[in-house]
């Protein structure tokens, strides 16, 4: 009887192919990954109009495409506050009064909502780099600003950051001066 001594020569390479194929199927699989990542990206999303892509071009094309799906989701974001804020505009309307001053925080975000009437209903004029001068000095790094005119009111919303999240921020305060300043 003969007894086959593998040693350990025998053993390193067993362990050599054992790593190229794993090796082998990580590649793999990442390839099918990239390719079902490219798959999911719309045509006219495309920045290189090829019939074939490098994996670098898929994973910018990708990454282009997130951003703008970002993007869109902040805009839909903003609508629906805007929606919710003409629901309460109508209540407004009912015999609510303006201006209204609205200071939603969690952790560090700050997300302000003012409500002025475009009509001169305001006693005093309304300067919106007021505002933004409010929410800095309050510890706000001001990220997005935007308004919009619907009928004769005029709907100002403003997306912040505290500077250090260790520190904060303090809505109460900010709803405080905010309300001081628009009324």
């Amino acid at each position: 009887m003969k007894v086959d001594n593998i040693g350990s020569h025998g053993t390193s390479t067993i362990r050599k192919v054992e790593r190229k194929t794993v090796e082998k199927n990580r590649r793999t699989h990442m390839k099918k990954l990239c390719f079902k990542l490219s798959s999911i990206i719309p045509k006219e999303h495309r920045s290189i109009h090829k019939d074939v892509l490098t994996q670098q071009d898929n994973l910018e094309d990708a990454t282009s495409y997130i951003k703008i799906l970002r993007e869109r989701i902040e805009i839909l974001k903003q609508r629906r506050l805007l929606q919710v804020s003409k629901t309460r505009s109508t209540d407004v309307a009912i015999g609510f009064g303006l201006p209204i001053v609205e200071v939603r925080c969690n952790d560090v975000n700050l997300e302000v909502l003012i409500v002025i009437s475009s009509s001169g209903g305001v006693s005093k004029r309304f300067l919106f780099h007021e505002v933004i001068s409010v929410l800095e000095e309050e510890g706000a790094k001001v990220v997005n600003a935007n308004f919009s005119v619907v009928g004769d009111k005029i709907f100002h919303i403003i997306h912040s950051q505290a500077v250090s999240s260790r520190i904060g921020l303090d809505a109460s305060r900010v709803t405080q001066r905010l309300k001081e300043l628009v009324n």
